[in-house]
């Protein structure tokens, strides 16, 4: 593990279903945490729509940006599948059957001859140079190429798929957290968080107001690779509320 480099990350989640709300996405929330445990910084996530030029279009706008590319959605085996289409066209190559994952298709099916039709035959498909990511759950692979790796959009294969390419990816130190909220408004605490900022720039500080049962209150979460630095912070934060007449509650130090 690199323990100076920050390694970033973006993810494009494909499909009409979650922009209409028909399926509510889980996969960023799930694939934010692991990255974050790899060392790897989520900077960015887009939904996009299955539209090919969209999805073209989003894909070479952040392969250059960001160390890793994650996709999910749209490998299946119907007509609106089209993510294997567009990353092909968004790498300028063609889109092959790739024998080895036939092979994995095939060895699911019973009689395969009869089975393994044209549209499933679809899942089978690769843009040349693209090597597979495995799929232990139902066996049609994903696929990377360059830094771009095309996973399902079902979360429970999603994750079988990344949790077999999560070896082979680098990362960074992860991110520590700590949260400390207090029944302060945020608007009390403004200038004291700003001031508390600008002395640990290291640090990414966040504040996240809430109302608790009438009760009006903010979180602050104070993130950063070095835990000293956090706890440091974190004490100051401590006497800040209080000089404002605020009692901190705080939760220990987790990822992400």
């Amino acid at each position: 593990m690199s323990e100076d480099r920050v390694y970033t990350a973006c993810v494009l989640i494909i499909g009409n279903e979650i922009l209409s709300g028909r399926t509510k996405d889980s996969n960023l929330a799930w694939l934010a945490e692991r990255l974050n445990e790899a060392g790897i910084r989520l900077r960015e996530a887009r939904v996009v729509s299955d539209v090919e030029d969209d999805i073209v279009r989003a894909v070479n706008e952040v392969r250059g940006r960001y160390d890793y590319v994650f996709t999910t959605g749209g490998i299946g085996p119907t007509h609106d599948d089209i993510t294997a289409d567009c990353v092909a066209k968004a790498f300028g190559v063609p889109l092959r059957e790739h024998p080895e994952a036939l092979a994995r298709l095939a060895a699911g099916y019973a009689n395969p001859a009869v089975d393994l039709n044209a549209a499933r035959r679809r899942m089978a498909r690769v843009p040349e140079g693209g090597t597979l990511i495995d799929n232990p759950v139902s066996r049609a692979p994903g696929f990377k190429i360059g830094n771009v790796y095309v996973m399902a959009g079902i979360p429970r294969v999603m994750q079988s798929m990344f949790d077999s390419i999560r070896p082979t990816l680098k990362g960074g130190k992860p991110l520590l957290a700590r949260q400390i909220g207090a029944e302060l408004p945020e608007g009390r605490m403004a200038e004291g968080l700003g001031a508390l900022q600008n002395r640990y720039s290291d640090l990414e500080i966040g504040s996240y107001p809430f109302n608790r049962m009438g009760k009006v209150g903010a979180a602050i979460v104070l993130r950063g690779t070095d835990k000293a630095r956090i706890d440091a912070a974190a004490e100051e934060l401590i006497q800040l509320m209080k000089s404002l007449g605020g009692e901190p509650v705080e939760e220990p130090i987790t990822s992400g």
